[in-house]
C-alpha cells in the first residue's frame, strides 16, 4: 500500500502517518523532515527531490506525510494508491497546534529533523489561519480532488480520522 498524506497545517498528518506505517507494516517519510536540516535549515531543492525519489523507488510500500509541491508532489500523488487529505477547519488546527506546543515545547517530534524543536509563533498561526488557506492552495486541493477522486479519502476532524482507522484496521 502506497499512501500519500496532505492537508492543512495542524491537521494531524503526522499522527496519522505513524498510524497507518504502524497498521500497514511500511515505512513513513514525513516530508518536514526531507525540507529541514538540523536546526531549521531548510535543504536545498535537489537533494531533497533525491531524498524522496530514493524513499519511493526503494520501497514497495510507503506513507509519505507532507504538502511541499516542491517535491514531487505530482509523482506520490500518482504513486499512491490511497490519497488522504486532512480537510481540519482553522480552528481545530489551532487547538492542535496549540495543544501539540504545550506537549513538545522544548522538544524535538518525531516527524521533525534534529534540533527543530517545537514552536508557535505569531508567523505559524497565521499560516494556519490564513496562508496556508489562500485561495491558491485551495485551488490545488480542488483540483487534486477532481484529479485522483477515485483514490482520495477526505477527513474533516478527529471522529473521522479515528473512523476511518477502525475501518481500516479491521479492513486489514
Amino acid at each position: 500500500m502506497k499512501i500519500t498524506i496532505i492537508g492543512y497545517s495542524s491537521s494531524g498528518k503526522s499522527t496519522l502517518a505513524a498510524k497507518l506505517g504502524n497498521i500497514y507494516n511500511c515505512p513513513v517519510l514525513y516530508l518536514d523532515r526531507v525540507h529541514f536540516k538540523e536546526n531549521w535549515i531548510e535543504r536545498d531543492d535537489e537533494t531533497a527531490k533525491a531524498m524522496v525519489k530514493e524513499f519511493m523507488d526503494h520501497n514497495d510500500n510507503w506513507v509519505i506525510d507532507g504538502n511541499y509541491t516542491n517535491l514531487l508532489r505530482e509523482q506520490r500523488l500518482k504513486e499512491a494508491d490511497m490519497i488522504i487529505f486532512m480537510c481540519f477547519s482553522r480552528l481545530d488546527c489551532l487547538r492542535q497546534a496549540i495543544n501539540r506546543y504545550k506537549t513538545y515545547k522544548g522538544k524535538t517530534r518525531e516527524s521533525m529533523a534534529d534540533n527543530c524543536s517545537e514552536k508557535l509563533d505569531i508567523e505559524f498561526i497565521k499560516w494556519i489561519l490564513l496562508d496556508g488557506r489562500s485561495k491558491e492552495k485551495k485551488e490545488q486541493y480542488a483540483e487534486t480532488i477532481r484529479k485522483y477522486n477515485q483514490k482520495i479519502v477526505i477527513l474533516r476532524n478527529k471522529k473521522e480520522t479515528a473512523s476511518f482507522l477502525e475501518k481500516i484496521t479491521h479492513r486489514k
